[in-house]
């Protein structure tokens, strides 16, 4: 099936945009049914607003560890408890996908 560019209006502040043959293509790659309400700054803005400027919706407080497997000082999500090892991202990675 060959997409076409469409005109669609952004339902959130009127202005009309264009759904490109290729945004089609992806959003039929990923299963999605609907097209777009918004126009891209209109998504970008309520993504911004819903999940904060990085991406998340609560910042977590970072504690500092030191790895247990090489030694290297890093920053984790959550409070240690000293009963358990706290690794770097790098060395997690590599114990889970040995497990």
């Amino acid at each position: 099936m060959a997409f076409q560019d469409k005109s669609i209006q952004c339902a959130e502040c009127g202005s009309t945009f264009t759904f490109t043959a290729e945004e089609q293509e992806f959003y039929q790659s990923k299963g999605y049914q609907n097209e777009p309400k918004r126009c891209p700054a209109c998504r970008k803005a309520r993504k911004s607003s819903q999940y904060g400027n990085n991406n998340r919706r609560v910042s977590r407080q970072m504690y500092p560890v030191v790895c247990a497997e090489c030694g290297k000082e890093t920053e984790v999500p959550f409070e240690p408890r000293g009963d358990r090892p706290v690794y770097c991202s790098d060395c997690y990675n590599k114990n889970r996908q040995i497990s």
